[in-house]
């Protein structure tokens, strides 16, 4: 009985904190409006805490942030026009997704490409060693000889 109160605790407080970002004075009337501004808000990153969208973080940065993109919605601007307005102003790291781009390539692609060499790398070992494997063994004279050249340079 312990356990599982202890788990409902566990569980209510690590939600709470989501739940408590938007503030009820930042809700929209318009419920399409506050769908969109919602909708927006988990694509745009909290420049204070940074692993967080702005949704779900309780910093003053992330309410001004909530506050101007319904502003925006209000005024009639498209999301994608209020995203280059952030984008404008805050820079690239303001979205929790990157847009591909040349300066982001290199983020997009390195997993791939670390992937790529990983399985270029295991296919050489791999040759490498099948080579090693199916060499044949020394002849008797062959040995005797390595013997005799390996005693001569000592």
């Amino acid at each position: 009985m312990k356990r599982i109160i202890g788990l409902y605790l566990v569980l209510f407080l690590g939600f709470s904190g989501a739940a408590l970002a938007v503030q009820p004075d930042e809700v929209l009337a318009d419920k399409a409006l506050e769908a969109r501004a919602r909708a927006l808000s988990t694509e745009l990153r909290c420049l204070v805490c940074q692993n967080q969208s702005i949704d779900d973080s309780n910093a003053p940065l992330a309410r001004d942030l909530r506050l101007i993109v319904r502003e925006k919605l209000v005024a009639g601007e498209s999301e994608d026009a209020i995203l280059a307005f952030l984008v404008a102003r805050y820079g690239e790291f303001v979205l929790l997704k990157p847009r591909f781009t040349m300066a982001t390539a290199l983020l997009w692609l390195g997993p791939f490409l670390v992937l790529l060499a990983g399985g270029i790398g295991i296919v050489l070992v791999a040759r490498r060693r099948r080579v090693t494997e199916n060499s044949t063994p020394l002849s008797a004279d062959e040995q005797a000889r390595l013997d005799l050249l390996t005693r001569q340079g000592d």
